[in-house]
């Protein structure tokens, strides 16, 4: 599970799809392919959805070489079951948060049944913030008072906490220091609508494998837990 907390550039060489990329071409190689086919799923983007699907597409590339097979659904449009089919890894990618969780919801069940299998799963912002089994999907205050910034708030304004994928039994955050949202989630977990979490940096991801966490990038990892006298934050830095 590779969690990444957002990120983008032209030059970036692809640090935090490394790992991911390698295992898609493990998984690639059984299957007696060549090159691996990484599904990229996108959601929204207006007319700038061709951009974002190139950008997506390039970047894999200038990682490792690759299959990417993008595809994507305007905000509001949910995902067909052909999209995981005959593929090495899944990459569910940035954008609007509640429109990401929407779409892909009638693909859930399945999605968790690859990964159980060993399909490498990749979340980018807000892919990562989905995967969570309690998912926060947006909103910047708790009753009325804020708890980050109002640009964080995926156009909610409450504090949204809901079933998400369920890959993983932790609250996401992501773009933690850059947008100010580990405040986020430490209000969440005060206010006990999640049970801790971790907030990711941007170009920075959180590979998380059998009963042990890694944390490779430029940022930090940050990580949320309760205690009986508030809450405790740390760091899980690269």
């Amino acid at each position: 599970m590779h969690l990444i907390g957002g990120g983008r550039s032209e030059d970036y060489a692809g640090e935090v799809y490394e790992v991911f990329l390698e295992e898609a071409a493990a998984r690639a190689s059984v299957s007696g392919r060549q090159l691996a086919r990484v599904a990229v799923l996108l959601v929204g983007g207006g007319d700038d959805a061709p951009i974002f699907a190139r950008a997506y597409r390039e970047q894999l590339l200038r990682t490792a070489p690759c299959e990417p097979v993008v595809m994507q659904v305007a905000e509001g449009e949910l995902f067909a079951s052909a999209v995981l089919t005959d593929i090495d890894a899944l990459l569910i990618g940035g954008g609007h948060t509640p429109s990401y969780l929407e779409a892909v919801m009638p693909l859930v069940a399945e999605i968790r049944l690859l990964v159980a299998d060993g399909l490498p799963y990749a979340g980018f912002s807000a892919g990562s913030m989905i995967a969570s089994d309690r998912a926060i999907i947006g909103g910047w205050q708790i009753g009325g008072v804020p708890v980050c910034p109002e640009e964080a708030g995926e156009d909610l304004d409450e504090l949204t906490v809901v079933e998400g994928l369920g890959l993983v039994d932790l609250a996401i955050d992501v773009h933690a220091a850059q947008w100010g949202t580990l405040s986020r989630l430490i209000a969440a977990t005060e206010a006990g609508l999640v049970d801790g979490g971790v907030a990711i940096d941007e170009f920075t991801v959180l590979i998380v494998g059998d009963g042990d966490l890694r944390v490779e990038g430029a940022g930090s990892v940050w990580k949320v837990t309760t205690d009986p006298n508030g809450v405790l934050v740390g760091t899980l830095g690269a």
